[in-house]
Formats: C-alpha cells, sequence, structure tokens
C-alpha cells in the first residue's frame, strides 16, 4: 500500500506520509485556518439549520447551487434516464472515460461543482468525462443513488466505444462521489459482471462505514479544524438512511468497507487526517490491499475533509500523486 513516490519504500515502520511532507504542515494548518470558515460558509447558509429533514436539505442545496462555476466545454446530457455533464477530448478517441460522482453528502450537489478539474482531466488525460447527477436524500434514499450510478455504468459498459472511441472506464469522486464510486463499482462487479472493464477507482475523501466509524463519532487523531461536524454526519445517515440502526447501516450492501472487495482495480485512496471521514478510507484501504488489490494511499496530515479546496504545498503535492497515478493507470490498460 503507497506508491514508489509516496510510501515507505523499504522499510517496516508504517509510515502514512513521506519525511518531506513534514516540512509542509505547518503552512497547511495556517492555509486552513485562514480559510476554512469561508469554505463552510460556502456549504451552509447563514443561521441555523432549521426545519424538516427534506427543508433543511433543499436550503443548503439552493446555498451551494448559488456558488458553481461552470465551463461552456461540459454539455447537459441524458444517460440512461439521468441527467449527466459530459464532456470530451478535442479527439477521438478518448483514452479512457472517467465516471465521476460529485460530493454533497447525499444530500446536495451537482456535476457542475466539478467541471473545472474534470475539463482539466479531460484536456490533461485525453479522458472523456462523464459526471452523473444521481438522485439525492432524503427525498430519494438508498439505494436511489447507487441506482443512477449502476445505470449509467451499464449504459458506458455497451455505448462507450461507440461513442468516445474506447471500452477502458475508470471511476472516481469525492466525499459521498468517493462512496457512490466505491458502491457502484462493486456493484458493476456483482451485478454486471464488469470489475475487468475498470481500470482504477479514484476515491476522494469519501464515506464508506456508514455505521458511524470512529473518527465520524469525532475520536480523531488531531484536534485541527473540520468542514464536517459529528452532528454533520448523523444528519446526513439519517437522510440517506431513515431508521437504520448503525449495525444495519454497515450492511455490505451499502457500506462498501463492509463489502468482499476482491477482484477490483487498482485504487487512489486520499484523505486527511482531521477529516471526520479518516477511519473510512484507513479501513477501506487496508481491506482493499488485502484483498489483492493494488491501492495507493495518500494522507494529508493536519488536513479537513475537502482539503483539495486548500491551495498549498500539500495539495500541490497530491495534485502531483493525483496526475501521476492517472499517467499509470492508463497507460497499465
Amino acid at each position: 500500500m503507497g506508491d514508489r513516490s509516496y510510501g515507505a519504500a523499504g522499510s517496516n515502520a508504517m509510515q502514512l506520509w513521506p519525511p518531506e511532507v513534514e516540512a509542509e504542515r505547518a503552512e497547511a494548518r495556517q492555509v486552513v485556518a485562514a480559510a476554512i470558515a469561508g469554505f463552510r460558509d460556502f456549504l451552509r447558509p447563514p443561521g441555523e439549520l432549521a426545519g424538516d429533514a427534506a427543508s433543511r436539505a433543499r436550503n443548503q442545496r439552493e446555498h451551494v447551487n448559488r456558488n458553481l462555476v461552470t465551463v461552456p466545454e461540459a454539455i447537459d446530457r441524458e444517460i440512461a434516464g439521468v441527467r449527466c455533464r459530459v464532456l470530451v477530448p478535442e479527439r477521438l478517441p478518448a483514452t479512457g472515460v472517467y465516471l465521476h460522482f460529485h460530493g454533497g453528502g447525499m444530500i446536495m450537489g451537482l456535476p457542475e461543482m466539478n467541471d473545472v478539474p474534470n475539463r482539466d482531466l479531460t484536456r490533461r488525460h485525453g479522458l472523456a468525462v462523464v459526471s452523473v447527477d444521481y438522485r439525492l436524500a432524503p427525498e430519494h434514499p438508498w439505494p436511489a443513488g447507487p441506482d443512477d450510478g449502476v445505470a449509467v455504468a451499464a449504459w458506458l459498459l455497451e455505448n462507450a466505444e461507440r461513442e468516445f472511441g474506447t471500452r477502458r472506464l475508470i471511476v472516481g469522486g469525492e466525499s459521498a462521489g468517493g462512496y457512490m464510486s466505491a458502491a457502484v463499482l462493486l456493484r458493476a462487479r456483482d451485478e454486471l459482471r464488469a470489475a475487468d472493464r475498470f481500470l482504477g477507482a479514484n476515491l476522494v475523501f469519501g464515506v464508506y462505514d456508514w455505521g458511524r466509524s470512529p473518527s465520524q463519532r469525532g475520536v480523531l487523531p488531531h484536534d485541527g479544524p473540520d468542514v464536517l461536524v459529528e452532528e454533520d454526519v448523523a444528519f446526513i445517515a439519517e437522510c440517506y438512511l431513515p431508521g437504520r440502526t448503525d449495525e444495519e447501516r454497515r450492511d455490505p450492501a451499502i457500506s462498501p468497507a463492509f463489502a468482499d472487495l476482491r477482484g477490483l482495480p487498482p485504487a487512489l485512496m486520499s484523505v486527511g487526517t482531521c477529516d471526520h471521514l479518516l477511519d473510512d478510507t484507513l479501513m477501506l484501504a487496508s481491506r482493499w490491499a488485502v484483498a489483492g488489490n493494488p491501492v495507493e494511499l495518500f494522507v494529508a496530515p493536519d488536513m479537513p475533509h475537502g482539503f483539495t479546496f486548500f491551495p498549498c504545498a500539500m495539495t500541490r503535492r497530491f495534485a502531483g500523486v493525483t496526475t501521476a497515478w492517472f499517467t499509470r493507470i492508463l497507460a497499465s490498460g
């Protein structure tokens, strides 16, 4: 576990980040302290989040959606009955298709949130990107969102070569999108018998244990601030999985960290140590590797949930690791 540039090669000691990252931690803490209030304001409307679950989720959605930055290259397209945001490289065939899922805790968010980074992937790697506007809770609890993702995945398995000139798929997303990516990949393996069509999975600070891992409950190794708080995690879980106990939410069909993970493609998993979803990634990465699948793990010390929004040396390092991973994955398939 860990790639050649980022892991602790040649050592029996478990190192979750290389020594040179230590020199980047002070700057990272300063950047987070200066910017985290603004990031929270982006995610939450001013004032108390009151009212029933649907009203609260709707208010958050409307607030976030007012601040989206879109790009003209991205087009809306209905795929398998689901609205998707599609980007295509200037020249076909594409090197692959990136099946992308946006974040937002399964209660908010749109594919447009990732227009800019998805355009960068298209330009840098020649990928086509299909970002899915899956249904959201509490109006559409589990399994509605993953059902939409599987429908789009099934369509791509049948039509990607005709549409984009390639059969090769990569799946990935951030936060809830990391969860969606893992859940859809598992169902593509089990229901569509198509795990071999996926070159890799890019899983960025996702939630993989809906039964509330220790970090979700506030047991964290560092005292730095996070975008999430325990109440946020509990609210999201109740919207997405209403009426279920923590143990019921750990059903392998719901929580990827408890699933059989054999026969899956290489993954890049990323998380910060102040993230309330830290343990989800650490658990999934360990079990992914023990199941015999290659894993590269990027742990960002002192960084919160959504650490990619905090520009500093550490996030630039993450961008370089991610670019190198996509390059290797596309070269290997």
